[in-house]
């Protein structure tokens, strides 16, 4: 087999088939543009699936990736480094945090939480409080433990036995919290917006009310910050926008750009429960990501970004809206800052990837939140040029699916 050149056939023919990836293969990026093996350019309203926060190749992160490339990639934590704990120190400071933990992914991180919180609960209760309540439609991760807790059954179900001891509730609904939680209840995990769930944010007093109901129940509040988190919701964590704070937080996706990293935030008390050996990976917290990150939230957390995302959603929500004004394919748009969903109406019922798939023809990037719901996660400094370029591209894909 030649490796001089490669193309979408080569996937299918070597690759693993658990993805269905694009028909073209991107190569190169800048901002938020992207060109192909062909040399076309596409509009990437997608960032990566909330990823490309700055976009692709942003020259600062280039630089903080090459010259700490230049000193040290990777040491263990056997050692600890500079980068990471720079990075962990900016996290302290802007957030509810005391204490950091840093892994690779959302999954990792969502993982180190669950662990966290059962760990924590055995420690000052017992072992018999041990249980877990998620949410129908939420999505916290692939890991087995994540996937159980995760409300989605698509994703478990070929997997069981699965992991005990979880329970899902119903998103906005306090009552159905009510019903399940108990003093057997160790941690409650929710996200701030429901992302592949279908970009449904929180209903107003919702997570505030799960504040409530876990400090009766002295069970930890963890939020799942991994796709709202690092400026995503025009805030630098979503749980800023609510009267309430979380126990334990857990951050990916955005955090390095594009270069893998994840962690949770908690506070000193909840951290003691890790103690040496009780948890671990051999990347998380390594120097590149470190530095990459560093640099990421030293540009993102600031007036001018997150201001910039609010604007951004407008700029967004009109533009789609006029658009179905003029085609009436979806019921509702919603979400916040720039994780943007809209929801198909019955007419075109499970025919979000017909959308996407028309969307790659006129060369924009765009994706789904399960069959219902076409998403939009841009990079959070996509110029208004690139977004105005973009929603007249999606435009025309919407108007070849409502007219097919």
């Amino acid at each position: 087999m030649s490796q001089d050149k490669v193309t979408r056939q080569t996937f299918d023919e070597i690759m693993v088939p658990n993805y269905a990836p694009s028909q073209f293969i991107p190569v190169k990026g800048e901002g938020s543009r992207v060109w192909d093996q062909e040399g076309k350019d596409y509009i990437d309203f997608a960032g990566g699936i909330a990823v490309n926060s700055l976009g692709h190749a942003h020259p600062a992160l280039v630089e903080a990736l090459t010259e700490q490339a230049k000193k040290l990639w990777h040491v263990s934590n056997t050692f600890t480094n500079e980068p990471i704990l720079k990075l962990a120190q900016q996290l302290i400071e802007s957030t509810f945090a005391e204490r950091v933990f840093f892994c690779n992914s959302g999954a990792e991180a969502n993982e180190a939480a669950l662990k966290l919180a059962r760990k924590y609960a055995r420690d000052h209760f017992g072992p018999e409080k041990n249980e877990i309540i998620s949410f129908t439609n939420s999505f916290h991760g692939r890991t087995l433990f994540t996937v159980s807790v995760g409300g989605q059954p698509k994703y478990s179900e070929d997997f069981a036995p699965l992991p005990g001891g979880i329970h899902h509730a119903t998103y906005n609904d306090l009552a159905s919290v009510r019903a399940l939680i108990s003093e057997r209840t160790c941690a409650v995990i929710v996200e701030p917006v429901q992302g592949e769930g279908g970009v449904l944010p929180a209903d107003p007093g919702f997570l505030e009310g799960l504040r409530m109901l876990c400090d009766k129940n002295k069970a930890l509040l963890i939020f799942d910050e991994v796709q709202t988190g690092v400026g995503r919701t025009g805030e630098l964590y979503a749980y800023m926008h609510h009267n309430v704070t979380p126990d334990i937080l857990s951050t990916a996706k955005a955090l390095g750009g594009g270069f893998p990293i994840g962690g949770i935030l908690t506070t000193s008390n909840i951290a003691a429960s890790l103690v040496p050996g009780t948890h671990g990976t051999t990347y998380g917290g390594n120097p590149l990501a470190g530095a990459v990150a560093g640099k990421l939230l030293e540009i993102v957390n600031t007036e001018e970004v997150l201001e910039g995302v609010k604007k951004r959603h407008h700029l967004f929500v009109e533009g789609l809206n006029a658009i179905n004004h003029r085609y009436n394919v979806f019921t509702q748009i919603r979400g916040a800052g720039l994780l943007i969903g809209c929801v198909l109406n019955d007419t075109f019922k499970d025919k979000a990837k017909a959308f996407t798939t028309a969307a790659e023809k006129e060369q924009l990037m765009v994706l789904v939140a399960g069959p219902n719901v076409v998403r939009f996660a841009p990079s959070l400094v996509i110029t208004e040029e690139e977004i105005a370029e973009g929603l007249a591209r999606f435009e025309r894909a919407v108007a070849s699916v409502a007219n097919s």
